[in-house]
């Protein structure tokens, strides 16, 4: 495992933080497979990212996970932004990075992401033919999410005036006060308004995984990207790699995963549930992670190392 910095191609003017981790007897004379593994909104390369990184390039994977732009240890002002574009081209980005590695096989390159980062993978996924499989934990939409709510119990229109906020924000931003934020999680246990977002507090404000980069907001500004935004735009024509969903049967956020496995346009797609899981058991709970790790390894194996790789388009 190894710290790096390098250029964000898509803004030069930011570097990127990651850790890049290496499968067991790795030669730097050989090609390997990669795995980019993108963080959940609001998270870190050290929290869950970093752990599914590690435990894939124990199943002979180069893996990388990095700080999204604005974000962690990487450049980029104002802080905490959290523009869904920026995001998923932050992915691709990461893959440039990545094909200059000469112990990289550009051919066997794959996406892995949880929650927030799993739908930023999906949409890169749909952006970019470099990447040829593609694995998520937890996944969310997040514009489906800020939009229609956790429960998707909101319809679009009544989300409006979570835009005109964003709009108001970036005003004033622009005429110099603080920079308007918005939680990404609950920063009070108080402000919880069930279990599993209770669990999404104590992720990012308590000693079970908080990090020093990871203050769990955005910036207000970033509403009005977030909200117009579908991870899964064009999924039914473009996305076209296999894909392996893993979720847990009692997150609340199930019911994205659902929608991209019947959206997606692959026709090599399947979907894990672990069962008795919420969304944050898949962050940090050991034996969840073992059973994701059981189901993602075997996939990117089958479709990365054994050359597999490809177009798995519905008919």
């Amino acid at each position: 495992m190894s710290k790096i910095s390098f250029p964000n191609s898509n803004n030069t003017n930011i570097t990127m933080s990651a850790v890049i981790n290496y499968p067991d007897d790795f030669d730097e004379t050989q090609t390997y497979p990669a795995i980019v593994v993108s963080h959940p909104g609001g998270g870190v390369k050290e929290q869950t990212a970093g752990t599914y990184a590690k435990k894939l390039a124990e199943q002979g994977f180069v893996t990388i996970a990095y700080d999204a732009s604005y974000q962690g240890e990487s450049g980029g002002e104002p802080r905490q932004l959290e523009n869904p574009q920026i995001r998923t081209e932050d992915v691709s980005a990461v893959i440039d990075y990545l094909t200059t590695l000469p112990y990289v096989d550009n051919d066997r390159i794959g996406g892995m992401g949880i929650c927030a980062g799993a739908g930023y993978t999906a949409n890169a996924a749909i952006n970019d033919r470099r990447i040829k499989a593609v694995g998520t934990v937890s996944m969310v939409n997040i514009g489906q999410m800020f939009r229609n709510g956790w429960d998707n119990d909101i319809k679009d229109v009544d989300a409006i005036a979570a835009v005109q906020g964003g709009s108001d924000a970036r005003t004033s931003d622009a005429g110099g006060n603080d920079i308007a934020t918005i939680p990404l999680a609950p920063l009070r246990e108080e402000d919880a308004p069930n279990e599993e977002l209770r669990q999404a507090w104590e992720y990012y404000h308590t000693p079970r995984a908080q990090y020093p980069t990871a203050p769990g907001f955005a910036t207000a500004r970033s509403l009005s990207q977030i909200i117009p935004y579908d991870a899964f735009h064009k999924a039914e024509a473009f996305f076209t790699q296999p894909l392996q969903i893993v979720v847990g049967s009692n997150a609340g956020s199930k019911w994205m995963s659902d929608d991209l496995l019947v959206r997606a346009a692959s026709k090599d797609k399947q979907m894990h549930v672990v069962e008795g899981a919420n969304h944050m058991d898949m962050y940090d709970g050991v034996e969840e992670i073992a059973e994701a790790v059981s189901v993602l390894g075997p996939f990117f194996q089958k479709h990365l190392l054994a050359g597999d790789a490809g177009d798995s388009v519905a008919a």
